[in-house]
């Protein structure tokens, strides 16, 4: 038995055993390894992390507290809104309340705003005398001019990413002045129709802008040109009574 142990105590030493270069680098490595192991963990990144996750923790456990405490506190306000939301909801048949911001009210507002005052061809009775002016009377506004360009600024938020458009000049130009032949048009009878079209050239300086969560601003001196024709109908008029 005494030799088999001197056998394997051999046998470990010889496996063990290294040349003095070998434990020289062995030696070294360790020596690298182990202050940068050091340097890791006492790192301002290390310990600026384990901050974080301490505010994080703190953060969890606050507002754990608050939920649990709402509930035992008496306070029904936010149980009280929730069911009456419910009821709301309930006996009109509807969704509950969602919150919507003002854009899309502007949209329904701006929509029956120019359907009413813009969207319609007017009809007008017959000019009478040989020499009535036949010409167009009625150059587009400075609000219609706006109203036809291309929506830039719409769908932002304010305060955090907008477009706007500052010292506008609008240059408007008359291109298309005609009337046509006198034709049945359904609803409307016999009429002439009245081309009026108009060249509206838009300068103006577009500022884009956000606040969060990069904050730039930005400004281009722009020029736009839209076309607006504000054709309509003239009653042809019968022949002359004697």
């Amino acid at each position: 038995m005494e030799s088999c142990f001197d056998n394997y105590r051999q046998d470990a030493d010889r496996l063990t055993m290294t040349s003095p270069y070998q434990s020289k680098s062995l030696a070294n490595t360790e020596n690298e390894v182990t202050p940068h192991i050091m340097t890791t963990l006492k790192s301002p990144g290390g310990r600026r992390m384990f901050k974080i996750g301490k505010q994080f923790s703190r953060a969890l456990l606050l507002g754990c507290a608050c939920l649990l405490t709402l509930n035992t506190s008496g306070c029904t306000l936010v149980k009280g809104f929730i069911e009456v939301t419910y009821a709301g909801s309930v006996f009109w048949r509807t969704t509950p309340l969602i919150p919507v911001t003002a854009y899309w009210s502007q949209l329904i507002e701006d929509t029956y705003w120019e359907e009413e005052r813009y969207n319609k061809a007017m009809i007008l009775d017959p000019v009478e005398g040989e020499h009535a002016p036949l010409f167009c009377l009625d150059p587009p506004s400075p609000d219609e001019v706006i109203r036809a360009l291309p929506d830039k600024t719409g769908g932002g938020v304010w305060f955090l990413a907008e477009t706007t458009r500052n010292n506008v000049r609008m240059v408007v130009e008359p291109i298309v002045d005609r009337i046509g032949e006198c034709r049945f048009y359904p609803m409307v009878g016999p009429a002439r129709q009245h081309h009026c079209h108009y060249k509206c050239t838009v300068y103006y300086d577009k500022t884009i802008r956000s606040d969060w969560p990069v904050p730039f601003s930005h400004n281009d001196q722009t020029k736009e040109v839209v076309y607006i024709d504000h054709d309509h109908l003239i009653r042809c008029a019968g022949p002359q009574s004697e």
